[in-house]
């Protein structure tokens, strides 16, 4: 019988009331902070806070533009249109890695079981790079409002990052600028009501089993998708953490300490429609250094003391399995609960062995993949990576460029256009001047 785990339903005292500018703004932690003391005085948090908006405001602005410019390809070439929202989605995924490299620089540390051995890989440059399949289901454990950043570049990491796909609240969809461009991704937004979010669940899911031709359509015979859920629902956080523990209550399971109890419906939902196009369920568990026995990462890594405090975590860690979905029963809501849950309670186990001892384990061993070649006798061994501390950064820093490729070729059109126009119609470059 499973164990009932202890639950903790505060979170420490409240010394200093900040600002809440949303998506984790506000912090409700004491000190110690994790990350150690403020390393930037007032002054410099405002120049960090200008600088950082600056820079994410006008990556923003220029890839909405981007993609209207773009939008008109759908009702001409569906293939090129795909195409072209994919390379606008590498453009927010360039975004969010300047920004996490620039403004919150933290040690990454990555390890997973002897599922993913031969698929973790640490390059002669200190970074890291991943063999993950072209399609895939991701579900990890929701520890902070930002977590889905650190997901997106492990997407870089396969070249994956053009065809990231986010299962989200409805509400974020009505956000100014962000919330049009995430419905031009292509990412599914739940209303949190299953009569009103399944009709809209299995659209998206239809266009997921769909194949494109053209630039970025990947090597397969559908196109590439990583579609990332978190069963959870929402992060961690002491109010949802009692949620959490009531619901276990009333339904008589056992209780996490470390996590929220996943929900099952939508994941489930998501494997049947996505049947015999998607053939693993990549898992990864998240834990960040620094947090107290029953403190919440919401309290501690805000957007002010990640980005313009410069106190990001001291290590972001994952650990990564995967699961065949031929081998999961999805036939059967039962049993998928408890294959569901079962997981959950391994990812418990692994948050308290990290817990104790500062890091997840990590497969170092090897085994052979292949029979013995006709000619050599030689194997094709797979070996575990172990641990590979690396960096979320740029692999080249002139890809910073492509992000204003397509502005940059419009502008120069327009002004093409514009001087052809005044030699036309006035006989010179100028026009009327």
């Amino acid at each position: 019988m499973a164990t009932r785990f202890p639950v903790q339903n505060s979170s420490p005292s409240v010394p200093e009331s900040l600002p809440d500018l949303g998506a984790g703004f506000k912090g409700g932690a004491s000190e110690p902070h994790p990350a150690g003391r403020v390393r930037h005085g007032a002054l410099v948090q405002v120049v960090r806070m200008l600088l950082c908006l600056s820079w994410f405001n006008c990556v923003v602005i220029t890839t909405q533009f981007t993609q209207f410019l773009g939008a008109p390809l759908y009702f001409i070439n569906k293939d090129y249109y795909y195409a072209y929202m994919a390379l606008t989605k590498q453009t927010f995924g360039l975004l969010i890695i300047t920004l996490t490299q620039w403004f919150s620089p933290t040690v990454i540390r990555v390890s997973g079981d002897k599922s993913v051995r031969g698929q973790l890989i640490r390059t002669r440059g200190g970074l890291l790079q991943t063999n993950f399949p072209e399609r895939l289901i991701m579900i990890t454990n929701h520890q902070l409002y930002t977590d889905w950043l650190y997901l997106w570049w492990i997407a870089y990491t396969s070249q994956m990052h053009g065809h990231v796909y986010i299962v989200l609240k409805e509400v974020v969809k009505y956000i100014p600028i962000l919330g049009p461009g995430m419905m031009f991704y292509g990412f599914i937004f739940m209303a949190r009501n299953w009569a009103r979010d399944k009709p809209r669940l299995r659209h998206r899911l239809q266009k997921l089993k769909s194949r494109h031709g053209g630039p970025l359509s990947g090597s397969q015979s559908l196109d590439p998708m990583w579609l990332m859920i978190f069963p959870e629902g929402t992060n961690l956080s002491a109010n949802t953490r009692k949620g959490s523990a009531k619901w276990a209550t009333k339904q008589g399971i056992p209780d996490l300490k470390r996590q929220l109890l996943p929900k099952t419906t939508g994941l489930l939902y998501c494997l049947q429609e996505l049947k015999g196009t998607v053939h693993w369920i990549y898992d990864c568990t998240t834990a960040y250094e620094g947090i107290p026995p029953g403190g919440y990462g919401q309290d501690y890594f805000t957007l002010r003391s990640t980005y313009f405090q410069g106190r990001p975590p001291k290590s972001v860690n994952m650990y990564w399995r995967r699961f065949a979905v031929s081998s999961i029963p999805t036939e059967d809501p039962k049993a998928f609960e408890q294959w569901l849950m079962t997981r959950w309670l391994e990812k418990e186990d692994l948050l308290d062995q990290y817990a104790r001892n500062g890091r997840f384990p990590a497969d170092e061993g090897h085994d052979s993949e292949a029979e013995p070649t006709s000619n050599s006798g030689s194997v094709k061994v797979s070996q575990g990576a172990g641990f590979i501390e690396t960096e979320v950064r740029l692999v080249h820093w002139y890809e910073v460029c492509s992000i204003f490729v397509v502005m940059a070729a419009f502008a120069m059109l327009a002004n093409l256009l514009a001087k052809v126009w005044n030699l036309a119609f006035y006989g010179n470059l100028i026009g009327l001047g």
